[in-house]
């Protein structure tokens, strides 16, 4: 028994009102702060760039405001500048004296905001903004970073809630977890305490040195693939001698 035009439809509704939900659930899901780390190693350095998306059609996004953490303080902050915004760091006081590297510290950054010198972020748009951090805590410490969106029309929206198990909470707070440092001892980007990078130039003096050293065992290797490729060309042109022979002789009978 065939189905009416006006059930058919109804059948194709379904699936296509279900994508509609799971695409429009997902897309509601991704539409807040974000932070990309451009590397995660314990000691090291990085940058931390924020994804802003504006989420009203009405109003656009002139403020924004990240929390830096207390419990494990980045004790180095600079602000990438960004083309109409402007952009502070704000110093005070820990809740309470933190050790960092042997030294107890009772004052660190605590919020860095930028503020729209114009239209700001608009309707259907994002802006990106980034700062240099460091050195990151040791690895596994789970950084916490509250932001806090601010529009034209005075609404505030808090990024400020931190995921209890798998579930993503309706406002989730910009996070990323430390990694190990490199085997060398250094991370990614790490520097000593005046930002000078001249640990890493001294590692990079090293694995100079190293490489030196090992030049007799680096060209052994390098000359196995050659006879390898000898033996190889020798056994195709061997084969290609059998061919001929026997293409002859059966032209011959």
């Amino acid at each position: 028994m065939s189905a009416s035009p006006r059930a058919l439809a109804r059948l194709a509704a379904g699936p296509a009102l279900a994508a509609a939900l799971v695409l429009g659930s997902a897309a509601a899901a991704s539409a807040h702060v974000r932070v990309v780390p451009e590397t995660t190693a314990a000691g090291g350095w990085t940058v931390l760039t924020f994804r802003v998306p504006n989420e009203s059609p009405t109003s656009a996004t002139t403020r924004v405001t990240v929390d830096l953490p207390t419990d494990t303080p980045l004790t180095s902050v600079s602000t990438q500048p960004v083309p109409g915004w402007s952009a502070t760091v704000e110093r005070g006081a820990l809740p309470e004296p933190v050790e960092v590297d042997g030294t107890t510290l009772t004052q660190a950054p605590l919020h860095v905001t930028w503020t729209a010198d114009g239209a700001g972020i608009g309707d259907g748009e994002f802006q990106q903004f980034a700062i240099s951090v460091g050195p990151l805590p040791a690895a596994g410490t789970e950084l916490v970073l509250p932001a806090h969106q601010e529009y034209a029309d005075g609404e505030v929206v808090d990024w400020d809630q931190v995921a209890e198990g798998d579930e993503e909470p309706d406002s989730p707070a910009p996070t990323f977890t430390t990694t190990e440092a490199a085997a060398d001892g250094h991370g990614h980007g790490t520097a000593d305490a005046s930002g000078d990078g001249s640990e890493d130039a001294g590692a990079g003096d090293e694995v100079g040195a190293g490489d030196a050293g090992s030049g007799s065992s680096t060209d052994d290797a390098g000359a196995l693939p050659v006879v390898l490729g000898g033996l190889g060309l020798a056994a195709g042109v061997g084969a290609l001698v059998v061919a001929v022979l026997a293409w002859r002789r059966a032209g011959a009978r």
